[in-house]
């Protein structure tokens, strides 16, 4: 943060016989002190297994947290500037929870990220429920299976072995059935994975119309190489909240596995002047640009609001203010932030898929940028 010199100096001529020059230095009360800063936790997985999506997380917030400060800080408390006080959360949810508590300690008003359901389950105890976009997914893939003719009847689904894989899935094989869709298997698999060639070989043997996995980067990245490398060619892979699927490392490391996967997930508006600003600095900084980064980028920007019209750097009141919040400026495809139970009932996934070596949008048509290529194995 740069230090304003409040020590003032002016010219004075003195007029008499002789000119002289004197240097006077003005009182410091001419400009009071900086404000204090409001302190606002970042908690993301920068070490273990979600450290490469901890630290595109850990980007976006940075970004946010200067981009508002160099405006003015927060203005309701005579331009405070924003400080961040960074928690690793190691990739597991006793480190989440070791790191709530200091950053809570050291006087944070609050915490943005998390990033692994997991740890944002054992991090938040405002987290009442399990709850994942899982309409939104069953709905995006009945649409664009229906605008191809239905033709996947038939899904295996491979999920990671946690709390996220596994309710993911569990709530996927509860409800694609009522939509006609038969599930043949659910395949766990353990994170980190450093096989998966059985599971392959299952694949290939149950021969389902859709995958779809619930699996974190590097298990996804795992089982596409290996169905490629064993030629295993369902009609589509369609994942959801998935790991590497709507990845640009993934896909410029390995674009022949990942070219036509689908995702539903959350990704920025790809019509949004913003987030297409945002995108060419990050990669002008020389990282990717995921959804992790313009989703935090957006959530250190609703904390922000909050702050502004709570006029005060105070817990309490500024989880009133994010209660009745009606923020707007995603980089996201949102509707107005607005919760209920403690749920965002203006966040959405959108359904993502891997086009010629890039990540497209693909539904719904308002914020698509592409079609879908589904079937993909014609």
């Amino acid at each position: 943060m740069k230090i304003l010199n409040t020590t003032l100096h002016r010219r004075t001529v003195l007029k008499g016989g002789a000119a002289a020059l004197a240097t006077i230095a003005a009182p410091a009360i001419v400009r009071g002190a900086e404000p204090a800063p409001v302190k606002v936790g970042i908690l993301q997985p920068v070490t273990g297994a979600l450290a490469q999506d901890g630290g595109y997380g850990r980007l976006g917030a940075e970004f946010a947290i200067a981009d508002i400060n160099e405006a003015g800080g927060i203005k309701a408390l005579d331009g405070a500037k924003l400080e961040m006080v960074f928690g690793d959360a190691r990739s597991t949810p006793e480190a989440g929870t070791q790191e709530v508590e200091r950053m809570q300690e050291e006087g944070v008003v609050a915490i943005v990220g998390g990033f692994a359901s997991p740890i944002c389950l054992a991090a938040s105890q405002a987290a009442a429920r399990y709850d994942l976009p899982s309409t939104a997914a069953i709905n995006n893939l009945i649409k664009i299976n229906e605008a191809a003719g239905n033709p996947a009847k038939t899904v295996a689904l491979v999920h990671e072995d946690g709390l996220f894989g596994s309710g993911l899935a569990k709530l996927m094989a509860d409800e694609l059935p009522k939509h006609g869709f038969e599930i043949l298997e659910m395949l766990s698999v353990p994170t980190p994975s450093r096989d998966l060639s059985n599971v392959t070989l299952r694949l290939r043997s149950l021969n389902p119309d859709l995958v779809i996995p619930s699996t974190y980067y590097g298990e996804t990245v795992l089982l596409a190489r290996t169905m490629q490398q064993q030629r295993v060619r369902p009609k589509g892979v369609y994942a959801v909240l998935n790991g590497a699927a709507s990845n640009r490392r993934f896909v410029a490391e390995f674009p022949e596995a990942a070219e036509n996967i689908m995702d539903c997930n959350h990704w920025h508006d790809p019509r949004n002047e913003k987030a297409i600003a945002l995108q060419e600095r990050v990669e002008a900084a020389g990282s990717p640009y995921n959804y992790n980064t313009p989703l935090n980028y957006s959530c250190v920007g609703l904390l922000a609001d909050a702050i502004e019209r709570a006029g005060e750097a105070d817990r309490g009141a500024v989880i009133e203010a994010l209660a009745g919040s009606t923020y707007a400026d995603h980089l996201m495809p949102y509707g107005q932030t607005r919760f209920e139970n403690g749920q965002n009932m203006g966040a959405a996934p959108v359904s993502t898929q891997v086009q010629s070596g890039d990540i497209k949008v693909i539904f719904p048509e308002e914020f698509a940028n592409a079609k879908p290529n589904f079937p993909s194995n014609g």
